[in-house]
């Protein structure tokens, strides 16, 4: 059994990478193993020594957490050495060890395993978010073993391995049970990069049952279209299908089957160029939306995705060296990794927000514990990944990041000293030269704004960029130096469904209107990560000017700093608009889409999808996008006999009940106003077909258990949406900040479907 302990070395230098690597480390420092460990100790019926974090950590999905710090701390130690790190990785393993000791089949988790006991009978329930009874316990247990997988083959603990093969044997055993047609059903709930670790495990152990547990782990209804060409993705949970698709990478690199490496680039290629924001985040909601759509919102650019995106593009890289892998990594890395972390606190973001006016919404320090805080910890340890690649006796340099590189032998290592992207100037520099390199190849980005220039040892030199990239081949020597000029300048990215929603770059960077704290909420770091979405908006200047000349109207302001102020072209007023990287913008309002138009059409202008979302900001009190799992989990969902799905027609999802089922939320209210329901209906929707007889959609809406309404769907059949809003009597909430909103039918008919569940202050 082999670990990589032996391996090329990237440290980071001085530099904006370096800064937030350490502001990351903090955190995986500050944060109590025990607590972590404390789920895991729980679903065997131990005490823990310390009570279990909140937020999610207090839930089913309990557990997820420790993974995604073990992953996060085996992986900083190794670009760090700091051995108090160590120290808690080597703790945290004893203690899991120390857990599996009670469970005779090696089970180790943040819940019990009674729903994978179901599960292994082959008769279980199953939903999108649901398995056995549980919140997406796959996707969940996912991350011990990712997280034990890398402190093996990142710092070589071998209990770590120990551990995490028992807990595989586990798997292996009970899924034996199940059918193909029954493993299948199984994978319809969220199960993370399952294939992806087994798929590890038999890299590193060489168990053939691992490989076939990998490829029974792929889900065939997502990665069978993808392997022929075929976009099936809208509607689906973005974050759902990405580690999928990981997992099927890695499955081709072992086995050269090419169907694994068409899934993996199709899919690539469809989520980068045509379901990707200006920054290279994606989803909507958690969700895909149609091809070429960029509608924007709150909850846009969810950061989970972002983070594995990043991993597919490495491993794409691996098969091709292609320059676009790396424009589309470093667009992301720059844009929203790096932007979403705060450098005050080092709490991490769940979305990026994309709505126009809004602001970064961080996680609580104890309270929080999203999947994008687990990702989140991993992402500063990760900074030096890609920025060099080595291939035989060739090495590439991707990224433009203060560092130097360390072959295996250490026989050839590079600086990089630079302060990009500030300066446009890159200096590479041989500190120590070997035969392990003969080729040096620097990428040419696609943002250059003119000649790339390049001295070699202070002499000047012509140089052409060949597929993306100048190649210097000669023999080094120590003291050998290239200093490379990258020509940045501001450039303009255009909406893919509207070509007068603008972003504006300089370089690789995004640049944000900073439009300061008018209406700002007391704090944006949060135990919930909604609870601000409907928090009032601000109006957000128009831009009107030349969208195609934008340097005659934006000026830099500061030299060392990335500063710029346009002329006075804000409309209206006249107002200049202050612009600053993305990943420099924090505890403000902002924007990264303006409205830039000419004169003639700014005159009969008017944004009907914003000044909608203000008003539904201005007068909604709470929000339930039915169907979609954290709004369903976050509002307390129950439900029986309910079903869930997508509507590409409406480009929504739908949640009903049918046969005498019901579903509920807790939702809340403000009883010192006037209270509306206001449900959102698909005008299409009339009596369904279903289990071989036809079911009326009439159904009873409930308020605590008082009937506020009662409804019938006989839609005309048309493809709209359309809202009704019920008046709930003001005693009914009297003393109340929650109330539960219920759909419920009897046997023989159906409730919804429902597409929104929306409280208001005001009757639209």
């Amino acid at each position: 059994m082999e670990h990589t302990l032996n391996r090329e070395k990237t440290i980071l230098l001085d530099g904006l990478f370096k800064r937030s690597q350490e502001k990351g480390k903090e955190y995986l420092l500050y944060l109590d193993v025990d607590r972590l460990i404390a789920p895991c100790y729980e679903a065997i019926n131990l005490t823990p020594k310390q009570p279990r974090y909140g937020g999610w950590e207090a839930k089913q999905i309990a557990g997820h957490s420790v993974g995604h710090w073990l992953s996060a701390a085996a992986t900083m130690y190794t670009v760090t050495n700091d051995e108090a790190l160590r120290a808690k990785v080597e703790y945290a393993v004893n203690e899991l060890a120390h857990v599996q000791s009670f469970d005779a089949d090696g089970y180790v988790s943040g819940f019990p395993r009674d729903c994978f006991d179901r599960v292994f009978t082959g008769t279980f329930e199953v939903q999108a978010f649901g398995l056995g009874g549980s919140w997406v316990p796959w996707y969940s247990i996912h991350k011990i073993y990712a997280g034990l997988i890398d402190v093996y083959t990142l710092m070589g603990n071998e209990k770590a391995l120990d551990v995490v093969v028992k807990l595989a044997n586990w798997a292996k055993r009970g899924t034996d049970n199940l059918s193909d047609e029954q493993f299948q059903r199984m994978l319809i709930c969220e199960h993370g990069g399952m294939n992806e670790v087994m798929a590890d495990l038999y890299n590193i152990t060489k168990n053939k049952g691992y490989l076939e547990l990998a490829i029974r782990f792929c889900h065939n209804e997502i990665l069978d279209p993808l392997a022929e060409g075929i976009d099936q993705l809208e509607g689906r949970h973005a974050n759902t299908q990405i580690p999928k698709v990981i997992g099927a990478a890695k499955i081709y690199d072992i086995t050269g089957e090419e169907k694994y490496k068409q899934m993996a680039v199709f899919f690539w290629e469809q989520v980068t160029k045509k379901r990707s924001y200006i920054i290279g985040g994606n989803s909507a909601y958690e969700h895909f939306g149609q091809p070429n759509q960029e509608k924007l919102g709150v909850q846009t650019a969810e950061t989970c995705n972002t983070y594995n995106m990043l991993i597919l593009t490495e491993l794409l890289y691996n098969w091709e060296q292609k320059a676009e892998y790396m424009d589309y990594y470093e667009r992301a890395l720059y844009n929203h990794i790096l932007a979403s972390q705060d450098p005050d606190s080092g709490m991490k973001m769940y979305f990026i927000p994309t709505q126009p006016g809004h602001f970064k919404i961080y996680n609580s320090p104890d309270n929080s514990f999203w999947c994008c805080t687990g990702t989140g910890m991993e992402n500063p340890a990760r900074y030096n990944r890609n920025i060099y690649y080595h291939t035989e006796n060739t090495l590439y340099v991707n990224l433009f990041i203060a560092s130097e590189w360390t072959s295996v032998d250490g026989d050839f290592s590079v600086k990089q000293v630079t302060d990009f992207p500030n300066s446009e100037l890159v200096n590479l520099e041989i500190v120590q030269a070997s035969s392990a390199v003969k080729s040096v190849k620097v990428r040419v980005p696609y943002w250059v704004a003119g000649a790339v220039t390049v001295t070699l040892n202070g002499e000047n030199i012509a140089v052409e960029a060949v597929d993306g990239y100048i190649t210097f081949s000669r023999t080094w020597n120590t003291g050998d130096s290239i200093a490379i000029n990258f020509p940045m300048g501001l450039h303009t990215y255009e909406a893919k469904d509207d070509p007068n929603k603008v972003g504006i770059l300089y370089g690789p960077v995004v640049l944000a209107g900073a439009l300061g704290n008018k209406d700002f909420p007391e704090t944006d770091i949060l135990d919930d990560h909604m609870k601000l979405d409907n928090h009032p908006l601000i109006n957000v200047p128009d831009l009107v000017a030349d969208k195609n000349d934008i340097a005659s109207w934006i000026t830099r302001v500061e030299e060392d700093a990335l500063k710029f102020e346009t002329a006075a072209v804000g409309q209206p007023g006249d107002v200049k608009v202050t612009l600053i990287p993305f990943y420099e913008l924090h505890h403000q309002r902002y924007t990264i889409y303006w409205n830039i138009l000419d004169e003639e059409t700014y005159k009969n202008f008017v944004d009907e999808e914003q000044e909608r979302v203000k008003k539904l900001q201005r007068i909604t009190v709470d929000y339930v996008q039915p169907g979609e799992q954290q709004p369903e989990i976050e509002h307390d969902f129950q439900s029986e006999n309910s079903y869930a799905g997508y509507l590409n027609i409406a480009q929504r999802s739908w949640r009903d009940s049918r046969d005498g089922g019901h579903f509920s939320y807790k939702m809340t209210v403000k009883p010192e106003q006037q209270m509306y329901l206001q449900v959102t209906y698909f005008d299409g929707d009339r009596a369904m077909f279903f289990n071989g007889k036809w079911y009326e959609r009439k159904f009873d809406i409930l308020i605590d258990g008082k009937k506020l309404a009662e409804h019938k769907l006989d839609g005309k059949r048309t493809d709209r949406l359309y809202d009704v809003s019920y008046k709930i009597p003001a005693d009914w909430i009297e003393g109340k900040d929650k109330i539960e909103v219920k759909f419920t039918s009897e046997e023989g008919k159906v409730s919804g479907g429902i597409f929104g569940v929306r409280i208001t202050n005001e009757k639209e």
